[in-house]
């Protein structure tokens, strides 16, 4: 069996996945983009232990690892889209910069290694619990 056209098409596929994870805006067209690019190492590495002849068939086995894994990725990954589209009402990568609604546009966005004091978050002071 020749390896030339698996490899071949298994370029194309993974060049189709990177064109659509970078053009793309949609969060449901980007993992379906990755779900391209995990197939297309699927389809070298069943080329690869097609070609080699492997006896043990590693290249099969380790193709249903990455099958499982993007079966898993897949589910999460729409599960977390769902989500946002209900809280959101867009899907669009573009408006998911920032995440947080809470807080109001021209507030400083808090990170995680600051601390924030009793008197910056509306209390006048800091006893546990909140009781006054």
């Amino acid at each position: 069996m020749s390896l030339a056209l698996p490899l071949v098409m298994s370029s194309l596929l993974f060049g189709i996945g990177v064109f659509g994870v970078l053009a793309r805006r949609n969060a449901v067209l980007v993992l379906v983009s990755v779900e391209l690019m995990l197939n297309a190492a699927n389809l070298n590495l069943v080329a690869f232990d097609a070609w080699w002849s492997d006896t043990l068939h590693g290249g099969q086995l380790m193709a249903l690892f990455v099958i499982t894994i993007a079966a898993a990725e897949i589910g999460i990954g729409l599960a977390i889209v769902l989500l946002v589209f209900r809280a959101r009402g867009s899907s669009d990568l573009d408006d998911l910069g920032e995440l947080d609604e809470r807080r109001e546009p021209d507030q400083p966005m808090i990170m995680f290694n600051q601390r924030v004091h009793s008197t910056e978050i509306g209390h006048d002071h800091g006893e546990v619990g909140g009781r006054a």
